[in-house]
């Protein structure tokens, strides 16, 4: 579904979803404004979303947004996690151009004007950013974090582009295009890859972090990366397959070497390496249903047909349609968010 180009429409909206980022907020807010006049003049939305922060963030983005009218503030009803807290932003956004970037400052928003000259001059759809060097991140995050783009390069059926984040430029046709996919465990990245279209790199050296602490631990790292491997891979269901035809064959031939020594009259090998033999079988048949699990486990949260997120309030002059989630009417009864079913052409009221 493409969205109508109303008269009003931003050329420029920047989504930014924030966690525990009160620290960031003023500083931020200051660049990405900045970049934004330096690019496109006064015709821009900035859209800043609070994941269920646990610090001042909420009121920090209210403060900002009462003194600045082209500052959105959008807050969650809970916390939803980065992909659907970005997700929630680019299903609220009503820009031309939409400019992707987190809240932690590593990613510099005054690269904003090379991107649009770059996706201009190219006639991309898309200007992902690709990190030359990473500062302030520590040896093991670096490495890691080769080793799972390499890793999901060589097991995903989709080209996703290694070393990049979600800090990217895009159209208002690919985010449209975007917007049309509604499963809830999102890999942004590499659905925006998927979409397809002209898509090109820029590449950008990342800064270290400009204040507080990272809100993307080893555990978060690792159920993103489980998300992005299930979300654009059968492999792992290929290799469980694989396994067990190798598992039967090993089997058989044990089978053959037991005959073989009892019709000989030879001694079997002892208690210690048939137990060692079971715990391996054990071993890889819980590994094999562990991934069946995982892709069960996301068709049964699909067919659910839940709101990828829900909007609990919001501070500024938002003109998006929420097609992905659902926004909570507000106490004065002012709603001016319609919600759409995914694949629905109709609407319903909020409430």
């Amino acid at each position: 579904m493409t969205r109508p180009v109303s008269p009003t429409t931003p050329a420029l909206s920047v989504v930014i979803p924030c966690y525990n980022e009160a620290a960031c907020l003023d500083v931020l807010h200051a660049r990405v404004s900045g970049a934004a006049r330096s690019a496109v003049g006064d015709d821009y939305e900035i859209l800043l979303i609070n994941d269920g922060s646990r610090d001042d963030s909420w009121p920090v983005m209210q403060r900002l947004a009462a003194a600045d009218p082209r500052l959105v503030v959008i807050n969650l009803s809970r916390n939803h996690g980065h992909q659907l807290a970005l997700t929630a932003g680019l299903d609220l956004c009503s820009g031309a151009q939409i400019l992707i970037i987190d809240a932690d400052l590593q990613d510099p928003p005054e690269l904003l004007t090379d991107m649009r000259a770059a996706m201009a001059s190219q006639g991309a759809d898309v200007v992902y950013a690709v990190r030359r060097k990473r500062e302030g991140e520590t040896l093991f995050k670096k490495a890691t974090a080769a080793a799972f783009y390499r890793l999901l390069d060589r097991v995903t059926d989709t080209a996703i582009p290694l070393d990049t984040g979600d800090f990217r430029l895009m159209s208002r046709r690919a985010l449209d295009a975007f917007l049309s996919m509604p499963e809830q465990a999102r890999f942004i990245r590499g659905m925006v890859a998927w979409v397809g279209f002209k898509q090109v790199p820029f590449p950008y050296d990342r800064a270290e972090r400009h204040a507080g602490e990272t809100n993307y631990p080893l555990s978060k790292m690792i159920r993103l990366a489980f998300d992005a491997v299930t979300g654009f891979s059968t492999a792992p269901l290929r290799f469980a397959s694989h396994l067990g035809l190798a598992l039967t064959g090993a089997s058989l031939l044990l089978f053959l070497y037991i005959a073989v020594g009892f019709f000989s009259g030879s001694a079997v090998a002892g208690w210690t390496s048939t137990m060692l033999v079971v715990v391996l079988l054990g071993a890889f048949q819980m590994f094999v249903l562990g991934m069946i699990g995982e892709y069960l486990g996301r068709l049964y949260v699909e067919s659910k047909r839940r709101p990828l997120y829900i909007v609990g309030d919001v501070v500024g002059p938002i003109q998006g349609r929420a097609t992905l989630g659902y926004r909570a009417e507000d106490p004065a009864g002012d709603s001016n968010v319609t919600i759409e079913t995914p694949g629905d052409s109709g609407t319903l009221p909020t409430k």
